[in-house]
Protein backbone atom coordinates (compact mmCIF):
# COMPACT_ATOMS: atom_id res chain seq x y z
CA UNK A 1 0.00 0.00 0.00
CA UNK A 2 1.32 3.40 -0.86
CA UNK A 3 0.85 6.62 1.09
CA UNK A 4 -0.62 8.34 -1.92
CA UNK A 5 -3.03 11.17 -2.07
CA UNK A 6 -4.10 13.45 -4.87
CA UNK A 7 -2.74 16.99 -4.38
CA UNK A 8 -5.21 19.61 -3.32
CA UNK A 9 -6.63 21.53 -6.20
CA UNK A 10 -6.41 18.63 -8.63
CA UNK A 11 -10.11 17.80 -8.44
CA UNK A 12 -12.20 19.21 -11.28
CA UNK A 13 -15.21 21.40 -10.65
CA UNK A 14 -18.63 21.22 -12.31
CA UNK A 15 -18.74 23.34 -15.42
CA UNK A 16 -20.36 23.74 -18.81
CA UNK A 17 -18.13 22.82 -21.72
CA UNK A 18 -18.72 22.47 -25.43
CA UNK A 19 -17.18 19.27 -26.61
CA UNK A 20 -16.54 20.58 -30.09
CA UNK A 21 -18.15 21.15 -33.44
CA UNK A 22 -21.46 19.37 -33.88
CA UNK A 23 -21.43 17.93 -30.33
CA UNK A 24 -23.98 18.77 -27.63
CA UNK A 25 -23.41 21.30 -24.88
CA UNK A 26 -22.72 19.23 -21.77
CA UNK A 27 -23.13 20.51 -18.21
CA UNK A 28 -22.04 18.59 -15.12
CA UNK A 29 -24.19 18.74 -12.02
CA UNK A 30 -27.34 17.36 -10.46
CA UNK A 31 -29.62 20.29 -11.31
CA UNK A 32 -28.97 20.51 -15.07
CA UNK A 33 -29.23 16.71 -15.41
CA UNK A 34 -32.08 16.10 -12.97
CA UNK A 35 -34.48 14.46 -15.47
CA UNK A 36 -32.03 11.78 -16.55
CA UNK A 37 -30.77 11.41 -12.98
CA UNK A 38 -34.32 10.90 -11.68
CA UNK A 39 -34.97 8.31 -14.38
CA UNK A 40 -31.85 6.40 -13.30
CA UNK A 41 -33.05 6.57 -9.68
CA UNK A 42 -36.31 4.88 -10.75
CA UNK A 43 -34.46 2.25 -12.79
CA UNK A 44 -32.22 1.48 -9.82
CA UNK A 45 -35.30 1.03 -7.65
CA UNK A 46 -36.40 -1.76 -9.99
CA UNK A 47 -32.88 -3.26 -9.74
CA UNK A 48 -33.16 -3.27 -5.94
CA UNK A 49 -36.65 -4.78 -6.02
CA UNK A 50 -35.23 -7.82 -7.83
CA UNK A 51 -33.01 -8.55 -4.81
CA UNK A 52 -35.81 -7.85 -2.34
CA UNK A 53 -37.83 -10.68 -3.88
CA UNK A 54 -35.47 -13.16 -2.22
CA UNK A 55 -34.59 -11.69 1.16
CA UNK A 56 -37.60 -13.11 3.02
CA UNK A 57 -38.78 -16.06 0.97
CA UNK A 58 -35.82 -17.92 -0.56
CA UNK A 59 -34.05 -18.99 2.70
CA UNK A 60 -37.41 -20.34 3.92
CA UNK A 61 -37.98 -22.13 0.62
CA UNK A 62 -34.67 -23.95 1.11
CA UNK A 63 -35.81 -25.55 4.36
CA UNK A 64 -39.58 -25.84 3.93
CA UNK A 65 -39.95 -26.86 0.26
CA UNK A 66 -36.58 -28.34 -0.70
CA UNK A 67 -35.76 -29.94 2.67
CA UNK A 68 -32.22 -28.56 3.05
CA UNK A 69 -30.80 -28.99 6.55
CA UNK A 70 -27.18 -27.86 6.19
CA UNK A 71 -26.85 -24.08 6.52
CA UNK A 72 -23.93 -24.17 4.10
CA UNK A 73 -26.20 -25.80 1.50
CA UNK A 74 -28.96 -23.28 2.21
CA UNK A 75 -26.56 -20.41 1.62
CA UNK A 76 -25.26 -21.88 -1.65
CA UNK A 77 -27.63 -19.57 -3.54
CA UNK A 78 -25.84 -16.58 -1.97
CA UNK A 79 -22.41 -17.96 -2.86
CA UNK A 80 -23.40 -18.21 -6.53
CA UNK A 81 -24.99 -14.76 -6.39
CA UNK A 82 -21.99 -13.11 -4.74
CA UNK A 83 -19.32 -14.64 -6.97
CA UNK A 84 -21.18 -13.90 -10.20
CA UNK A 85 -22.19 -10.38 -9.16
CA UNK A 86 -18.61 -9.56 -8.17
CA UNK A 87 -17.29 -10.70 -11.55
CA UNK A 88 -20.11 -8.88 -13.37
CA UNK A 89 -19.11 -5.67 -11.58
CA UNK A 90 -15.60 -5.88 -13.01
CA UNK A 91 -17.01 -6.63 -16.46
CA UNK A 92 -19.38 -3.68 -16.20
CA UNK A 93 -16.66 -1.32 -15.07
CA UNK A 94 -14.25 -2.17 -17.90
CA UNK A 95 -16.78 -2.59 -20.70
CA UNK A 96 -18.81 0.50 -19.88
CA UNK A 97 -15.79 2.63 -20.82
CA UNK A 98 -15.55 0.80 -24.15
CA UNK A 99 -19.05 -0.11 -25.34
CA UNK A 100 -21.15 2.35 -23.38
CA UNK A 101 -23.16 2.36 -20.17
CA UNK A 102 -26.61 1.99 -21.70
CA UNK A 103 -25.85 -1.20 -23.64
CA UNK A 104 -24.69 -2.94 -20.47
CA UNK A 105 -27.75 -1.72 -18.58
CA UNK A 106 -30.07 -3.22 -21.19
CA UNK A 107 -28.05 -6.45 -21.29
CA UNK A 108 -28.35 -6.75 -17.50
CA UNK A 109 -32.13 -6.51 -17.67
CA UNK A 110 -32.34 -9.10 -20.44
CA UNK A 111 -30.46 -11.52 -18.18
CA UNK A 112 -32.68 -10.65 -15.21
CA UNK A 113 -36.07 -11.33 -16.84
CA UNK A 114 -35.88 -15.18 -16.46
CA UNK A 115 -35.04 -15.04 -12.71
CA UNK A 116 -38.57 -15.06 -11.22
CA UNK A 117 -39.71 -17.70 -13.72
CA UNK A 118 -36.87 -20.05 -12.72
CA UNK A 119 -37.78 -19.79 -9.03
CA UNK A 120 -41.50 -20.23 -9.72
CA UNK A 121 -40.91 -23.36 -11.80
CA UNK A 122 -37.93 -24.80 -9.86
CA UNK A 123 -38.27 -28.59 -9.34
CA UNK A 124 -35.01 -28.67 -7.33
CA UNK A 125 -32.72 -26.34 -5.40
CA UNK A 126 -30.24 -26.25 -8.30
CA UNK A 127 -32.75 -24.18 -10.27
CA UNK A 128 -32.76 -21.58 -7.48
CA UNK A 129 -28.95 -21.51 -7.54
CA UNK A 130 -29.07 -21.00 -11.32
CA UNK A 131 -31.61 -18.20 -10.88
CA UNK A 132 -29.17 -16.50 -8.53
CA UNK A 133 -26.37 -16.79 -11.07
CA UNK A 134 -28.57 -14.81 -13.47
CA UNK A 135 -29.59 -12.43 -10.68
CA UNK A 136 -25.91 -11.81 -9.92
CA UNK A 137 -25.27 -10.86 -13.55
CA UNK A 138 -28.38 -8.65 -13.55
CA UNK A 139 -27.31 -6.85 -10.37
CA UNK A 140 -23.67 -6.50 -11.39
CA UNK A 141 -24.45 -4.99 -14.78
CA UNK A 142 -27.53 -2.91 -13.90
CA UNK A 143 -26.55 -1.56 -10.49
CA UNK A 144 -22.97 -0.82 -11.60
CA UNK A 145 -24.04 1.07 -14.70
CA UNK A 146 -26.68 3.15 -12.90
CA UNK A 147 -24.05 4.08 -10.28
CA UNK A 148 -21.48 5.00 -12.92
CA UNK A 149 -24.00 7.00 -14.98
CA UNK A 150 -25.07 9.05 -11.96
CA UNK A 151 -21.43 9.79 -11.12
CA UNK A 152 -20.91 10.85 -14.74
CA UNK A 153 -23.86 13.24 -14.63
CA UNK A 154 -23.24 15.07 -11.36
CA UNK A 155 -19.49 15.72 -11.53
CA UNK A 156 -17.22 15.94 -8.45
CA UNK A 157 -19.10 18.32 -6.18
CA UNK A 158 -22.16 16.26 -5.24
CA UNK A 159 -20.96 12.67 -5.40
CA UNK A 160 -22.01 11.82 -1.86
CA UNK A 161 -25.52 13.17 -2.44
CA UNK A 162 -25.76 11.35 -5.78
CA UNK A 163 -24.69 8.04 -4.26
CA UNK A 164 -27.07 8.58 -1.35
CA UNK A 165 -29.98 9.05 -3.74
CA UNK A 166 -28.88 6.05 -5.81
CA UNK A 167 -28.55 3.68 -2.87
CA UNK A 168 -31.71 5.12 -1.25
CA UNK A 169 -33.80 4.17 -4.27
CA UNK A 170 -32.24 0.71 -4.53
CA UNK A 171 -32.53 -0.29 -0.89
CA UNK A 172 -35.94 1.23 -0.23
CA UNK A 173 -37.04 -0.99 -3.12
CA UNK A 174 -35.26 -3.95 -1.50
CA UNK A 175 -37.15 -3.22 1.72
CA UNK A 176 -40.58 -2.79 0.13
CA UNK A 177 -40.09 -5.87 -2.03
CA UNK A 178 -38.98 -7.97 0.97
CA UNK A 179 -41.97 -6.81 2.99
CA UNK A 180 -44.40 -7.35 0.11
CA UNK A 181 -43.18 -10.88 -0.58
CA UNK A 182 -43.39 -11.69 3.14
CA UNK A 183 -47.03 -10.61 3.28
CA UNK A 184 -47.89 -12.40 0.02
CA UNK A 185 -46.19 -15.61 1.18
CA UNK A 186 -47.98 -15.40 4.53
CA UNK A 187 -51.35 -14.91 2.86
CA UNK A 188 -50.90 -17.50 0.08
CA UNK A 189 -47.73 -19.59 -0.18
CA UNK A 190 -43.97 -19.29 -0.56
CA UNK A 191 -44.40 -19.98 -4.30
CA UNK A 192 -45.43 -18.84 -6.89
CA UNK A 193 -47.32 -15.69 -5.86
CA UNK A 194 -44.46 -13.61 -4.32
CA UNK A 195 -42.44 -13.94 -7.53
CA UNK A 196 -45.12 -12.62 -9.86
CA UNK A 197 -44.01 -9.23 -8.57
CA UNK A 198 -40.56 -9.90 -10.02
CA UNK A 199 -41.94 -10.51 -13.51
CA UNK A 200 -43.45 -7.01 -13.61
CA UNK A 201 -40.36 -5.39 -12.09
CA UNK A 202 -37.98 -6.95 -14.63
CA UNK A 203 -40.11 -6.02 -17.63
CA UNK A 204 -40.58 -2.42 -16.48
CA UNK A 205 -36.87 -2.01 -15.83
CA UNK A 206 -36.04 -3.34 -19.28
CA UNK A 207 -38.52 -1.05 -21.05
CA UNK A 208 -37.34 2.10 -19.26
CA UNK A 209 -33.69 1.27 -20.00
CA UNK A 210 -34.30 0.60 -23.69
CA UNK A 211 -36.49 3.58 -24.51
CA UNK A 212 -35.63 6.39 -22.08
CA UNK A 213 -32.11 6.08 -20.61
CA UNK A 214 -29.39 8.03 -22.47
CA UNK A 215 -25.64 7.40 -22.71
CA UNK A 216 -23.37 9.52 -20.45
CA UNK A 217 -19.94 9.22 -22.14
CA UNK A 218 -19.98 12.90 -23.15
CA UNK A 219 -20.07 13.88 -19.46
CA UNK A 220 -16.96 11.77 -18.79
CA UNK A 221 -15.16 13.61 -21.60
CA UNK A 222 -16.00 16.98 -20.03
CA UNK A 223 -14.84 16.04 -16.55
CA UNK A 224 -11.66 14.40 -17.87
CA UNK A 225 -10.63 17.64 -19.61
CA UNK A 226 -11.20 19.66 -16.44
CA UNK A 227 -9.33 17.08 -14.32
CA UNK A 228 -6.30 17.06 -16.64
CA UNK A 229 -6.19 20.86 -16.82
CA UNK A 230 -6.14 21.19 -13.05
CA UNK A 231 -3.58 18.43 -12.62
CA UNK A 232 -1.26 20.15 -15.09
CA UNK A 233 -1.51 23.30 -12.97
CA UNK A 234 -0.74 21.32 -9.81
CA UNK A 235 2.44 19.63 -11.07
CA UNK A 236 5.68 20.44 -9.38
CA UNK A 237 4.28 20.47 -5.86
CA UNK A 238 6.26 17.39 -4.82
CA UNK A 239 3.32 15.04 -4.48
CA UNK A 240 3.07 11.74 -6.32
CA UNK A 241 0.23 9.28 -6.54
CA UNK A 242 -0.41 5.92 -8.16
CA UNK A 243 -3.77 7.42 -9.17
CA UNK A 244 -2.09 10.07 -11.33
CA UNK A 245 -1.80 7.93 -14.47
CA UNK A 246 -4.61 9.10 -16.74
CA UNK A 247 -4.96 5.78 -18.59
CA UNK A 248 -3.49 2.83 -16.65
CA UNK A 249 -4.00 -0.72 -17.82
CA UNK A 250 -6.76 -2.78 -16.23
CA UNK A 251 -4.24 -4.72 -14.13
CA UNK A 252 -2.81 -1.43 -12.90
CA UNK A 253 -6.30 -0.30 -11.92
CA UNK A 254 -6.76 -3.57 -10.02
CA UNK A 255 -3.49 -2.99 -8.15
CA UNK A 256 -4.24 0.67 -7.38
CA UNK A 257 -7.75 -0.05 -6.15
CA UNK A 258 -6.90 -3.20 -4.22
CA UNK A 259 -3.74 -2.23 -2.32
CA UNK A 260 -1.49 0.49 -3.79
CA UNK A 261 -3.65 3.42 -2.74
CA UNK A 262 -4.40 3.50 1.01
CA UNK A 263 -7.87 5.00 0.69
CA UNK A 264 -8.93 2.60 -2.06
CA UNK A 265 -7.55 -0.39 -0.12
CA UNK A 266 -9.46 0.69 2.99
CA UNK A 267 -12.63 1.20 0.95
CA UNK A 268 -12.31 -2.18 -0.78
CA UNK A 269 -11.89 -4.16 2.45
CA UNK A 270 -14.69 -2.20 4.13
CA UNK A 271 -16.99 -2.87 1.18
CA UNK A 272 -16.21 -6.59 1.35
CA UNK A 273 -16.94 -6.75 5.08
CA UNK A 274 -20.15 -4.75 4.64
CA UNK A 275 -21.52 -7.27 2.17
CA UNK A 276 -20.06 -10.15 4.15
CA UNK A 277 -22.32 -9.20 7.04
CA UNK A 278 -25.21 -8.41 4.68
CA UNK A 279 -24.88 -11.88 3.18
CA UNK A 280 -25.10 -13.37 6.67
CA UNK A 281 -28.19 -11.23 7.42
CA UNK A 282 -29.81 -12.28 4.13
CA UNK A 283 -29.13 -15.98 4.53
CA UNK A 284 -29.28 -16.68 8.29
CA UNK A 285 -31.61 -14.11 9.83
CA UNK A 286 -34.85 -15.47 8.32
CA UNK A 287 -33.90 -18.96 9.55
CA UNK A 288 -32.82 -17.64 12.97
CA UNK A 289 -36.02 -15.61 13.41
CA UNK A 290 -38.31 -18.39 12.18
CA UNK A 291 -36.57 -20.82 14.54
CA UNK A 292 -37.26 -18.39 17.38
CA UNK A 293 -40.98 -18.65 16.65
CA UNK A 294 -41.69 -15.59 14.50
CA UNK A 295 -44.33 -15.92 11.78
CA UNK A 296 -43.36 -15.49 8.12
CA UNK A 297 -45.10 -12.11 8.17
CA UNK A 298 -43.02 -10.88 11.12
CA UNK A 299 -39.83 -12.31 9.62
CA UNK A 300 -40.66 -10.22 6.55
CA UNK A 301 -41.02 -7.10 8.70
CA UNK A 302 -37.59 -7.54 10.34
CA UNK A 303 -36.06 -8.38 6.94
CA UNK A 304 -37.60 -5.19 5.53
CA UNK A 305 -36.70 -2.79 8.37
CA UNK A 306 -32.96 -3.29 7.86
CA UNK A 307 -32.78 -2.26 4.17
CA UNK A 308 -35.56 0.30 4.79
CA UNK A 309 -33.53 2.24 7.36
CA UNK A 310 -30.46 1.68 5.19
CA UNK A 311 -32.25 3.17 2.18
CA UNK A 312 -33.83 6.21 3.87
CA UNK A 313 -30.69 6.99 5.89
CA UNK A 314 -28.63 7.35 2.73
CA UNK A 315 -30.59 10.45 1.75
CA UNK A 316 -28.81 12.14 4.66
CA UNK A 317 -25.51 10.29 5.01
CA UNK A 318 -24.40 10.64 1.39
CA UNK A 319 -24.82 14.42 1.46
CA UNK A 320 -23.20 14.67 4.92
CA UNK A 321 -20.09 12.93 3.63
CA UNK A 322 -19.68 15.72 1.05
CA UNK A 323 -19.44 18.17 3.97
CA UNK A 324 -17.89 16.21 6.83
CA UNK A 325 -15.61 13.85 4.90
CA UNK A 326 -15.70 10.13 4.16
CA UNK A 327 -13.26 8.44 6.55
CA UNK A 328 -14.94 8.69 9.95
CA UNK A 329 -18.44 8.22 8.57
CA UNK A 330 -17.28 4.88 7.10
CA UNK A 331 -15.49 3.76 10.28
CA UNK A 332 -18.39 4.79 12.52
CA UNK A 333 -20.89 3.05 10.28
CA UNK A 334 -18.99 -0.25 10.53
CA UNK A 335 -18.92 -0.02 14.32
CA UNK A 336 -22.67 0.67 14.47
CA UNK A 337 -23.27 -2.34 12.19
CA UNK A 338 -21.26 -4.52 14.59
CA UNK A 339 -23.34 -3.38 17.56
CA UNK A 340 -26.57 -4.07 15.65
CA UNK A 341 -25.48 -7.57 14.64
CA UNK A 342 -24.41 -8.40 18.20
CA UNK A 343 -27.77 -7.13 19.49
CA UNK A 344 -29.56 -9.83 17.49
CA UNK A 345 -28.01 -12.63 19.56
CA UNK A 346 -27.88 -10.73 22.87
CA UNK A 347 -31.61 -9.93 23.00
CA UNK A 348 -34.93 -11.70 22.50
CA UNK A 349 -38.30 -10.63 21.16
CA UNK A 350 -39.77 -9.03 18.06
CA UNK A 351 -39.27 -5.41 19.21
CA UNK A 352 -35.66 -6.05 20.21
CA UNK A 353 -34.89 -7.63 16.85
CA UNK A 354 -36.55 -4.76 14.98
CA UNK A 355 -34.36 -2.37 17.01
CA UNK A 356 -31.27 -4.37 16.04
CA UNK A 357 -32.33 -4.17 12.39
CA UNK A 358 -32.62 -0.38 12.76
CA UNK A 359 -29.05 -0.20 14.10
CA UNK A 360 -27.73 -2.36 11.26
CA UNK A 361 -29.59 -0.24 8.72
CA UNK A 362 -28.21 2.99 10.17
CA UNK A 363 -24.66 1.67 10.12
CA UNK A 364 -24.96 0.49 6.54
CA UNK A 365 -26.52 3.82 5.50
CA UNK A 366 -23.37 5.54 6.78
CA UNK A 367 -21.05 3.14 4.98
CA UNK A 368 -22.59 2.30 1.62
CA UNK A 369 -22.86 5.56 -0.37
CA UNK A 370 -19.78 7.01 1.32
CA UNK A 371 -17.56 4.17 0.09
CA UNK A 372 -18.69 4.68 -3.51
CA UNK A 373 -18.12 8.42 -3.23
CA UNK A 374 -14.63 7.87 -1.77
CA UNK A 375 -13.61 5.60 -4.65
CA UNK A 376 -14.94 8.17 -7.13
CA UNK A 377 -12.98 10.95 -5.37
CA UNK A 378 -9.67 9.21 -5.91
CA UNK A 379 -10.00 7.61 -9.37
CA UNK A 380 -9.41 9.60 -12.58
CA UNK A 381 -12.60 10.06 -14.64
CA UNK A 382 -11.13 8.08 -17.56
CA UNK A 383 -10.66 4.93 -15.48
CA UNK A 384 -13.12 5.63 -12.68
CA UNK A 385 -15.65 3.12 -14.05
CA UNK A 386 -12.98 0.40 -13.94
CA UNK A 387 -11.98 1.39 -10.40
CA UNK A 388 -15.61 1.30 -9.28
CA UNK A 389 -15.88 -2.14 -10.89
CA UNK A 390 -12.84 -3.43 -8.99
CA UNK A 391 -14.12 -1.97 -5.73
CA UNK A 392 -17.49 -3.62 -6.34
CA UNK A 393 -15.67 -6.89 -7.12
CA UNK A 394 -14.26 -6.85 -3.59
CA UNK A 395 -17.48 -5.54 -2.08
CA UNK A 396 -19.85 -8.06 -3.65
CA UNK A 397 -17.35 -10.86 -3.23
CA UNK A 398 -18.26 -10.35 0.41
CA UNK A 399 -21.61 -12.03 -0.25
CA UNK A 400 -19.86 -15.26 -1.17
CA UNK A 401 -17.33 -15.01 1.67
CA UNK A 402 -20.05 -14.16 4.17
CA UNK A 403 -22.31 -16.98 3.02
CA UNK A 404 -19.51 -19.55 3.20
CA UNK A 405 -18.10 -18.32 6.51
CA UNK A 406 -21.44 -17.96 8.29
CA UNK A 407 -22.74 -21.25 6.83
CA UNK A 408 -19.69 -23.24 7.96
CA UNK A 409 -19.70 -21.61 11.41
CA UNK A 410 -23.45 -22.19 11.81
CA UNK A 411 -23.11 -25.88 10.91
CA UNK A 412 -20.11 -26.33 13.21
CA UNK A 413 -21.05 -24.20 16.24
CA UNK A 414 -24.60 -22.94 15.76
CA UNK A 415 -26.22 -19.82 14.30
CA UNK A 416 -25.48 -17.68 17.37
CA UNK A 417 -21.75 -18.25 17.08
CA UNK A 418 -21.84 -17.49 13.35
CA UNK A 419 -23.63 -14.19 13.92
CA UNK A 420 -21.23 -13.23 16.74
CA UNK A 421 -18.17 -13.93 14.59
CA UNK A 422 -19.48 -11.69 11.81
CA UNK A 423 -20.04 -8.88 14.35
CA UNK A 424 -16.37 -9.11 15.43
CA UNK A 425 -15.10 -9.07 11.81
CA UNK A 426 -17.23 -5.98 11.10
CA UNK A 427 -15.83 -4.11 14.11
CA UNK A 428 -12.24 -4.93 13.07
CA UNK A 429 -12.89 -3.56 9.58
CA UNK A 430 -13.86 -0.23 11.15
CA UNK A 431 -10.50 -0.10 12.93
CA UNK A 432 -8.68 -0.75 9.63
CA UNK A 433 -10.47 2.23 8.05
CA UNK A 434 -9.62 4.40 11.06
CA UNK A 435 -5.94 3.45 10.91
CA UNK A 436 -5.25 3.29 7.17
CA UNK A 437 -7.61 5.52 5.18
CA UNK A 438 -6.88 9.16 4.34
CA UNK A 439 -9.63 11.71 3.73
CA UNK A 440 -10.69 11.84 0.07
CA UNK A 441 -13.26 14.65 -0.15
CA UNK A 442 -12.21 17.34 -2.65
CA UNK A 443 -11.41 20.55 -0.79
Amino acid sequence: MGTSRLPRGTQPSSQAVNRGRGEPHVVLGLRPNWRQFALLVVVNAFVGAMVGLERTVVPLLAEQEFGLVSKTAVLSFLVSFGVVKALANVLAGGLSDRVGRKRLLVAGWLVGVPVPFLIILAPSWSWVVLANVLLGINQGLCWSTTVIMKIDLVGPQQRGLAMGLNEFSGYIAVSLSAMATGYIASAYALRPYPFYLGVGVALLGLLLSVFFVRETHSHVHVESKAWDTRREGARGDGHSSPTSASQPSFLQVVAITSWKDRALFAASQAGMVNNLNDGMVWGLFPIFLAGAGLSVERVGVVAAVYPGVWGVGQLITGALSDRWGRKWIIAGGLWIQAVGIATIILTRGFIAWVSAAVLMGLGTALVYPTLLAAVSDVAHPRWRASAVGVYRLWRDGGYAVGALLSGVLADAFGINWAIGAIAIVTALSGFIVAGVMYETVPR
